[in-house]
C-alpha cells in the first residue's frame, strides 16, 4: 500500500471544506487560496484547485469577479454566496462530528491499548496442570515484593522466569 496516495486521498477528501472556509473570511484569489493550503500542510497544486473552484461555483456556492491588476491581465477573485455559507455550515457540522467519531474509535488511551495486548488469556486445562504446581512458590515470591501493574518490566520477567529454590 502506498502510504503517500492514502495521505494524499485524505487531504482531498477535505479540500473542499478548507477552501470554503478560506473564502468565506473574504474575496480571495485562488494563489492565495494555494498558499495558505500549502502554509496549513494540505498541499495543492493550481491545476487542482481550479476545477474544484469551477465545479464549486457552477453548484452555486461560490461566484466571482474580475478584477484589475497591476501585474498583468485581470484576475478572478472568489467569494463564498448565500448558499456556499450554508453548505459550508452543514458541511462543517458534518467534518466536527467525523472527527469526534475517528477520535473515538482510534483515539484511545496508548495504557488501555497495552491492557489489551497484556491481559493474559483464559487458561485451558493443560496450563492449568502446568502451573499449579508453581502456583504457590510465586505466590510466596510476590507476597514480598511490591505490588504488580499490568507492565512488567524486563529484570522482573528474568527473574520470574528463573526457577526458585526453597531454603
Amino acid at each position: 500500500m502506498d502510504i503517500e496516495n492514502a495521505k494524499a486521498q485524505m487531504r482531498k477528501g477535505v479540500l473542499e471544506l478548507c477552501i470554503l472556509s478560506i473564502i468565506e473570511e473574504d474575496e480571495v484569489y485562488p494563489k492565495t487560496i494555494v498558499d495558505r493550503l500549502k502554509a496549513n500542510d494540505l498541499i495543492v497544486v493550481e491545476g487542482t484547485l481550479y476545477p474544484l473552484l469551477t465545479r464549486l461555483k457552477n453548484d452555486g456556492l461560490l461566484d466571482y469577479t474580475w478584477r484589475e491588476s497591476s501585474e498583468g491581465p485581470p484576475r478572478k477573485y472568489f467569494k463564498i454566496t448565500d448558499l456556499g455559507r450554508q453548505f459550508l455550515e452543514v458541511l462543517s457540522s458534518s467534518w466536527n462530528q467525523l472527527v469526534h467519531s475517528v477520535a473515538q474509535t482510534v483515539g484511545k488511551p496508548p495504557a488501555a491499548k497495552k491492557t489489551r495486548k497484556t491481559e493474559p488469556s483464559a487458561p485451558t486445562e493443560a496450563s492449568l496442570d502446568d502451573s499449579s504446581a508453581s502456583a504457590n512458590d510465586k505466590q510466596e515470591d510476590s507476597s514480598a515484593s511490591a505490588p504488580s501493574s499490568v507492565e512488567t518490566s524486563a529484570d522482573e520477567k528474568a527473574t520470574a522466569d528463573k526457577p526458585t529454590t526453597n531454603n
